[in-house]
């Protein structure tokens, strides 16, 4: 058992995604193998991975084995043909670079992510019941010194104005390391409260499920 504070913790955006590059088959695996002819990914990259399997629809996730005609995305399970048939989650995946910082973080905040649950009784109960249904949509809001000069601004103002989302990670204290893709917005003006930093806040929108690598 052990506990940690998020003190020393780093999160940084990618400014681009590289366009988009078919695969042709994926593996009911752990990981999971994607079949790519002539992919140019590097073992390291990360990439964003659109696939006809829902779940696994803008997953974030890393490059490991890769080689000349398939790769594997580190972390990703796809063992369960439950939740992903198998021969059908062929698509694309684009990768990231230009990551820039995003400095000068004060409080981040978490929202969003509980599970819901459907309740319901049967006329002879006296207690209702309940059952887990989906979970609510997850959100983080990062506000930031207002420092116009840092480079991360433009990179983070460009994608709150043409809504199309992007990948950002956050770099844990011990070398831990969490992808998000996620919408990205950011306050027009800063707050202007006596005796307080001014500060903007930026919001990331999840559009999936997080991937998280430990040291």
């Amino acid at each position: 058992m052990s506990v940690k504070i998020p003190n020393g913790t780093t999160f940084e955006i990618a400014a681009t995604l590289s366009t988009a590059k078919a695969f042709t088959a994926i593996s009911n695996a752990k990981p999971a193998v994607l079949t790519a002819a002539a992919h140019g990914l590097a073992n390291g990259d990360v990439i964003v991975i659109d696939s006809a399997w829902a779940k696994l629809n803008g997953r974030p996730a890393r490059v490991i084995d890769s080689d000349v005609g398939d790769f594997a995305a580190e972390g990703v399970d796809t063992t369960s043909v439950k939740n992903y048939p198998a021969g059908s989650g062929a698509g694309l995946v684009r990768a990231a670079s230009g990551w820039t910082q995003i400095a000068q973080i004060t409080e981040p905040t978490a929202n969003g992510g509980e599970q819901q649950f459907l309740t319901y009784g049967f006329l002879e109960d006296d207690d209702d019941r309940q059952l887990p249904t989906t979970k609510s949509a997850s959100s983080m809001t990062l506000p930031v010194a207002d420092d116009p000069a840092q480079a991360y601004v433009a990179v983070v103002e460009a994608a709150d104005e043409d809504k199309e989302p992007r990948l950002v990670r956050a770099n844990l204290p011990g070398g831990a390391t969490i992808y998000y893709y996620a919408y990205v917005s950011i306050t027009a003006t800063p707050t202007l409260s006596r005796n307080n930093i001014m500060t903007r806040t930026i919001t990331l929108s999840f559009a999936s499920r997080p991937t998280r690598y430990n040291a």
